[in-house]
């Protein structure tokens, strides 16, 4: 829990002091390659750290992770320029891929099937306190000391993990003669990047090419003696609808987390502290539901727990949907808080059911496989969602028009005609996460009803 929080933390953190960097470093229109860039190297790292872990062992592929992410975190504390910054956090997404992924592993090393709902809660509950303490931290740090102390401040929990694990983490690995598949990490890297890039960039070309690499790295690995991703993971449906279910978690996750408060803000009229806890009541249903999955799962099985989940989510994008200028924002926290229940169910009930697939051998790169796919399906969804809500303003305010600037336009007291088409641009897009739940619901169909072969 200690090492998650640092991931944990990191990602909600950094928002509320983007005046204060860009003050001193300058740079603006670089800033969100700040958050590109952990996206991107943390999606990479994960399947690689995953399948490191089963050859290697979990312990010393977590403390090589943590140890990474905070050379990274030093390095952004003392970056001097936002280049420097930028790849100070590419370096921290390298170690967070061993954290999201490992913490996970252990998870299922440790427990057995049983309790794993219920560990799966406690790792969760750390996402849901750090949304909520992260982005007041960084304001505090920002405004009273500098905004430096932000990635200075892993450090020392950073350290004090690494003694916990050190120390208490005890595993037995069979070591076994092993190559690593480097080629395979090459064309899967230059892949995810290629595509990720363009689609955060609407350009179709960098998504073509990164399609052909990825289809380059699938008969590769086909080929290949010791795979990165063996071939065999994607002809188990249990696994295959895990992983598209991760992916579905994804991108109906990154919905609410970039709309809500915009609408909230833009539509409603609230400030930026009450839409921030609108959206971070998703967090408090999350864990809420992963607590008690266990006496689901274990009842009515991994597939239909998940569809329960899905269920939840669907009511949640239909309440979204339904939202007007004449809402409240309690009837906003209400619509996150539900969405944050329903995915809870689907996240622990793909991760656990991945894992009870296989046995102690190949859980790491199972686990490393539902981990990247819920952050690739973030980037799908990102992508796909902003070119729905872009197109409605383009249509609504004419020219070139983006959420960004119509919310920026907003705070500088616009008429009520950009008002309005930010709300219909916020509603297309919640309507789109209708089509994506659809298509979730065909994916863990693919899971078979019941698969807990294994402990």
């Amino acid at each position: 829990m200690a090492s998650m929080a640092l991931a944990a933390v990191d990602q909600t953190i950094v928002a509320t002091a983007v005046p204060a960097i860009v003050r001193d470093l300058g740079s603006f229109s670089l800033f969100p390659w700040v958050i590109a860039a952990y996206m991107l190297t943390q999606a990479i790292s994960t399947p690689v750290y995953g399948r490191l872990a089963d050859l290697f062992g979990r312990k010393p592929m977590l403390l090589t992770g943590m140890s990474i992410f905070l050379a990274g975190s030093l390095f952004g504390g003392l970056a001097w320029s936002m280049p420097a910054l930028i790849a100070a956090r590419a370096v921290q997404g390298v170690g967070a891929g061993a954290i999201q992924s490992i913490t996970q592993v252990l998870a299922g090393d440790l427990y057995p099937l049983e309790e794993r709902g219920r560990i799966s809660g406690l790792l969760s509950s750390v996402w849901g306190v750090s949304a909520l303490v992260g982005p007041a931290v960084g304001g505090l740090l920002s405004e009273f000391a500098s905004w430096r102390w932000i990635f200075l401040l892993n450090l020392p929990i950073g350290a004090l993990a690494c003694a916990i694990i050190v120390v208490w983490l005890r595993e037995r690995v069979e070591r076994r003669p092993a190559r690593l598949d480097l080629l395979g990490i090459a064309l899967l890297s230059t892949g995810v990047v290629t595509a990720m890039l363009g689609l955060q960039t609407a350009a179709p070309w960098p998504v073509v090419l990164g399609a052909a690499l990825l289809c380059a790295f699938g008969w590769w690995e086909r080929r290949v003696a010791e795979p990165l991703l063996p071939p065999w993971i994607w002809r188990e449906r249990a696994l295959l609808g895990s992983f598209l279910g991760s992916a579905t978690v994804g991108m109906i996750l990154v919905g609410p987390t970039v709309y809500l408060p915009t609408y909230a803000q833009g539509v409603l009229g609230a400030g930026a502290v009450a839409a921030g806890f609108a959206l971070a009541v998703q967090s408090v249903g999350w864990p809420l539901t992963v607590s008690f999955s266990a006496r689901l799962y274990l009842r009515y099985g991994f597939r239909d727990t998940a569809l329960g989940g899905l269920s939840l989510v669907a009511v949640s994008v239909t309440m979204f949907a339904l939202m007007t200028a004449d809402s409240s924002l309690l009837y906003a926290g209400v619509c996150a808080f539900v969405n944050g229940c329903g995915l809870g169910l689907i996240s622990v009930s793909t991760l656990v059911g991945a894992q009870a697939t296989v046995g102690y051998a190949q859980r790491g790169v199972v686990t490393g496989g539902v981990v990247f796919f819920r952050i690739a399906g973030g980037a799908l969804g990102a992508a796909v969602l902003a070119g729905v809500a872009n197109a409605t303003l383009a249509a609504r305010l004419g020219g070139g028009a983006s959420v960004d600037e119509a919310a920026r336009a907003l705070n500088g007291g616009s008429a009520d005609g950009v008002r309005d088409a930010l709300a219909a641009a916020v509603h297309n897009a919640f309507l789109a996460m209708g089509g994506i739940v659809v298509l979730g619901f065909l994916a863990l169909l693919v899971i078979p009803r019941q698969h807990d072969r294994s402990t």
